[in-house]
């Protein structure tokens, strides 16, 4: 609702501005003013369309606080509406058959953006979080939300095929949105401030990015990953993701490692790399206690991960997929749910997360006392007790395990034949795997302690991918 004052006043001002707009909007196009540039309550032409959305979003506040009203009738001054802010963006959806125009009230020296469009280029926020791969004491490895669903038919007896061990990533999407990534320590206050991607986006952003490209790390869809460095140990820090310019996505916290993470002190390194971009282990994308990579990289990717710790994996997975296609898979059922094929990607998952230690720390003494332990090794160094094939290491690591959910979830989703089994929460899979976190101890379903593996925060229990 407008206050009558407000009313009254749009009348007076559209009534003396509707020969004279300063601006014109081209449908589609995003548009950013500033106050400081701008005529006092300037008037702003808008496109004919049959149904178009006005969109504005507040970068920057002055003294005063502006307000938005629509005129979707350039012939008339009643049909008048105020665009109400949320987190400082908005939006109207109507006809201007007839033309429009946006008018600004009390602009002062604030900056904002506008869009006329027709399509999906309106300012919001996207409901998909970021996804935090991990952090090093320098480092961490964020993703977008999914985009791009990769869709594909399943296959179908008597030519029943499964990928092969060494996946065949597939071309990413031709013209995939614009997302660009900001990171500032959370002492700033991101987010406490303004909710629109231009704010947000005008903040530097901390780290240098090592890389930024797409990758699939599961059938959710395509994202936009990168590799951030030069970031400052056991630092809280806050993460948000823009697509387009307009949409916002956000925000996550992350936490950097310790120092003392490091064997190497004098130095800015990391004892455990981050190891990502695997085709065979696309949802691999944590640190892994490895030898520090030659330089001049200071991750591990499928370009320079060691093949005595590639190729055995490989192996397993192609014993296990003949075995699998031993059974009529597409022709004879084993489950009403679960196919040879989801059998074949749930034990891809689970053998990447026992066969890649995930590297982690105690959480901090500032941490909520109410959260639960992540499932933590004791420390160890030398060679791995849950993979012989990594090669030793001269520092000392802890790991976090992985959920028991992911050895589950093979179980169920592969046929009796193959001997796929789990220990059980009543008597050692604690020893091996994180046990209550997502689900209750005695099997009910999402019932655990925190009901997810890791969390906005950044908490991270056990080890999910």
């Amino acid at each position: 609702m407008h206050t009558l004052s407000r009313f009254l006043w749009y009348l007076i001002h559209a009534t003396l501005a509707q020969v004279s707009a300063q601006e014109s909007l081209t449908l589609n196009t995003l548009y950013s003013f500033s106050g400081a540039s701008l005529s006092s309550d300037p008037t702003i032409s808008l496109p004919q369309a049959q149904q178009l959305t006005v969109s504005v979003a507040i970068c920057s506040t002055g003294t005063t606080s502006t307000a938005f009203f629509v005129n979707n009738n350039t012939a008339s001054t009643t049909d008048i509406f105020e665009i109400q802010l949320d987190r400082g963006f908005g939006n109207w959806t109507g006809t201007t058959q007839q033309g429009g125009s946006l008018v600004v009230q009390n602009v002062g020296q604030t900056s904002f953006q506008v869009v006329a469009s027709t399509g999906a280029l309106v300012h919001g926020l996207i409901p998909a979080l970021p996804f935090l791969g991990d952090t090093t004491n320098t480092q961490a490895l964020i993703y977008s939300p999914p985009f791009s669903p990769i869709e594909s038919s399943p296959p179908m007896y008597p030519n029943y095929t499964l990928p092969p061990a060494n996946l065949s990533i597939p071309s990413p999407p031709s013209s995939p949105p614009a997302f660009s990534l900001v990171i500032a320590p959370t002492s700033s206050g991101l987010a406490s401030g303004m909710q629109t991607a231009c704010s947000i986006n005008s903040t530097s952003s901390s780290g240098l990015v090592v890389s930024n490209d797409l990758w699939l790390r599961n059938n959710d869809g395509w994202r936009s990953q990168w590799l951030i460095d030069d970031l400052t140990p056991s630092t809280n820090y806050t993460a948000y993701i823009i697509q387009d310019q307009v949409k916002l996505s956000g925000p996550i916290y992350f936490t950097t490692k310790s120092r003392t993470f490091s064997p190497w002190y004098s130095i800015p390194s990391f004892p455990c790399p981050l190891v990502h971009s695997l085709p065979f282990c696309p949802s691999t994308s944590y640190a892994v206690p490895l030898p520090f990579p030659q330089s001049p990289a200071s991750s591990y990717d499928s370009s320079n991960l060691p093949q005595s710790i590639s190729d055995p994996l490989l192996q397993y997975m192609t014993n296990f997929t003949t075995m699998l296609l031993t059974f009529a898979c597409g022709r004879d059922l084993y489950s009403p749910l679960q196919t040879c094929e989801s059998c074949q990607e749930a034990y891809r998952t689970w053998l990447c997360s026992v066969s890649f230690p995930r590297c982690a720390e105690p959480p901090s003494s500032s941490s909520s006392s109410s959260s639960p332990m992540p499932a933590l090794t004791p420390p160890q160094s030398g060679s791995n007790n849950r993979n012989s094939f990594l090669p030793n290491v001269s520092y000392s690591y802890q790991t976090v395990l992985p959920c028991l959910e992911v050895c589950s979830a093979a179980d169920r989703a592969c046929p009796n034949f193959l001997g796929m089994k789990c220990p059980t929460s009543r008597f050692n899979a604690a020893s091996s795997y994180g046990v209550g976190f997502i689900d209750e101890k005695q099997g009910v379903l999402g019932g655990g302690s925190t009901g997810t593996a890791q969390d906005r925060w950044g908490n991270v229990w056990c080890n999910p991918s």
